[in-house]
């Protein structure tokens, strides 16, 4: 299988996650315990919660597991954007700010696109005072860019 490209900031953060939540795994292990010895299993409530916890806590830890061990830090071009880096971009006289991550970081909503991502593909390998052309579904954009760290 093909590695999962991160920031470093990104990485640390899903390994920083998954150590919570190993920890809590412990507590929804000794609730569904608590559970079991209730008796009847048919009819308890806590169980059939505690049962369904311990599911989507494990199910997340296979899934970060996942991610630590096929994760990999992006290297950062020099001079150039890649993952990791802050590209600022004229578009029409307007300046707009991209945070360039890996697949799984990106939050649109806070500026953080994937390098999969059509603008980011685009973005990708371009150097400072570049102009990149974007097959939009309201058009074409273009976009300069201003800066890149």
């Amino acid at each position: 299988m093909a590695d999962i490209f991160f920031t470093k900031e990104g990485l640390d953060k899903v390994k920083q996650e998954y150590k919570e939540l190993f920890e809590k795994r412990k507590d929804a292990v000794e609730t569904l315990k608590r559970a079991r010895e209730m008796g009847d299993l048919s009819e308890n409530g806590l169980y059939k919660a505690a049962k369904f916890e311990l599911g989507n806590i494990d199910r997340t830890l296979r899934k970060l597991g996942y991610y630590i061990n096929k994760g990999v830090v992006a290297a950062k071009p020099a001079g150039r954007t890649g993952i990791g880096s802050r590209v600022t971009v004229d578009e029409d006289g307007k300046k707009k700010e991209f945070h360039i991550v890996g697949d799984t970081e990106a939050k649109p909503s806070e500026n953080k696109i994937s390098s999969n991502s059509p603008l980011g593909k685009a973005l990708m390998n371009s150097k400072k005072g570049e102009s990149v052309e974007i097959k939009a579904p309201g058009g074409k954009r273009v976009l300069k860019i201003i800066s890149i760290v």
